[in-house]
């Protein structure tokens, strides 16, 4: 149980890193407000982290948000990736629990 917490967080820190990756390749593909910027350059590694784990939540506050439909397809997978972890997990959690009671 706790690995999968952990590679859930995993999930979330890999897809932030992407977003950075993204950002510094193609400035411009987030909008990002001011004050989620850190630091004298205006790093938004913190700011993209923060999207990345409210994104792979679906929770979608929506105070950052995708500038570029490339930013936003990246999004929308991590959201199903994010989904599709839960869901698998939860069912072999549940056929492990099953599997004991029989």
């Amino acid at each position: 149980m706790t690995g999968a917490a952990c590679a859930y967080t995993l999930l979330a820190l890999v897809w932030a890193n992407i977003y950075v990756l993204l950002e510094v390749l193609r400035p411009g593909s987030f909008n990002i407000l001011p004050s989620w910027l850190m630091g004298a350059p205006h790093d938004p590694v913190a700011a993209l982290a923060y999207f990345s784990f409210i994104t792979l939540t679906t929770v979608g506050y929506g105070d950052i948000t995708p500038a570029w439909p490339g930013a936003g397809g990246l999004a929308a997978a991590e959201a199903i990736v994010g989904q599709l972890y839960l869901a698998i997990t939860i069912a072999r959690l549940v056929g492990l629990h099953a599997s004991r009671r029989a």
